[in-house]
């Protein structure tokens, strides 16, 4: 059985896979594996809190993990180890989620592309057709993940509490949520995964985007990143296109291609869960 995993911060999709590809369970998920956010306490609860995982942990001969916080090797290696002593008859690969962002959506096996990710967190790579070159290191969702999910939540909260939301846009948001500032501040200092819980706001702006004020939000984050990450791919941008995985890519589709008009690369597919087009690609590749 072959196990692959795509993981954020939010949320973890697990599938199990035999040596064809073909799908063998359902779906499984846990909370989100951030093993640069988590301690490994945590990391292990998870894990072994899932009465699926529990069911097949001596079946897994090949576990494939891809996940946000996997990026450094000191992180990556925890969480490795962690996954060897829990699925113990199983070769265990851990690798950062812009690889399984690559992975699903290049449109052949050595094409050479600029994968960007926006969910929970945001990131940008170069994929040579061999090898992922990035050329700058995430510092996290406190002081980077530029038109990330945790990006918009804070955005949208502030707008909230400096009054500079429209009427109708700052009744919806408070009915919607709760915004009293001790229940923030808890969440966002007190309790664990921060960065999710400010990516939970930002579905909001999906729900509203008739409203010229979340269409400008959403244009003002994604100008943001493709000026921080995409356009320090310059010289490559001349040549291959800009992919995007993740939900708030998928759903800012049109931002995206306005932006790009404007700064002047050209944008390849969008692939809402990277997941699907990982077992392909493991079941073509296994050893």
């Amino acid at each position: 059985m072959i196990l692959i995993v795509d993981s954020g911060s939010t949320k973890s999709d697990w599938i199990a896979v035999d040596k064809n590809g073909k799908q063998l369970l359902d779906k499984i998920r846990t909370n989100g594996i951030n093993p640069a956010i988590l301690s490994e306490k945590k990391l292990r609860k998870i894990i072994k809190g899932s009465e699926e995982l529990k069911s097949i942990k001596e079946d897994v001969t090949h576990l494939f993990f891809y996940g946000a916080g996997c990026g450094t090797e000191k992180p990556k290696q925890l969480l490795k180890e962690i996954l060897e002593d829990y699925f113990a008859n199983a070769t265990v690969e851990v690798d950062e989620d812009t690889m399984a962002a690559v992975y699903s959506t290049i449109n052949s096996p050595n094409e050479a592309a600029v994968v960007c990710i926006l969910g929970t967190g945001s990131n940008c790579s170069y994929f040579d057709g061999e090898k992922l070159h990035q050329r700058v290191k995430s510092l996290g969702w406190s002081l980077m993940d530029d038109a990330s999910g945790n990006y918009y939540g804070k955005q949208l909260i502030r707008d909230y509490y400096f009054n500079k939301m429209p009427e109708a846009i700052d009744v919806a948001f408070a009915d919607k949520y709760n915004l009293e500032a001790d229940y923030i501040k808890y969440n966002i200092y007190k309790q664990p995964n921060p960065n999710a819980f400010l990516a939970s706001f930002a579905e909001f702006m999906f729900l509203n985007k008739e409203s010229e004020y979340i269409k400008e939000l959403i244009k003002k984050g994604i100008r943001l990143f493709a000026e921080n990450m995409i356009l320090q791919y310059k010289e490559e941008l001349k040549t291959v296109p800009v992919h995007f995985a993740g939900s708030i890519a998928f759903f800012a589709k049109e931002e995206i291609q306005e932006v790009a008009e404007e700064l002047n690369f050209k944008v390849g597919n969008f692939v809402r869960r990277p997941i699907e087009g990982l077992a392909k690609f493991h079941t073509n590749n296994i050893e």
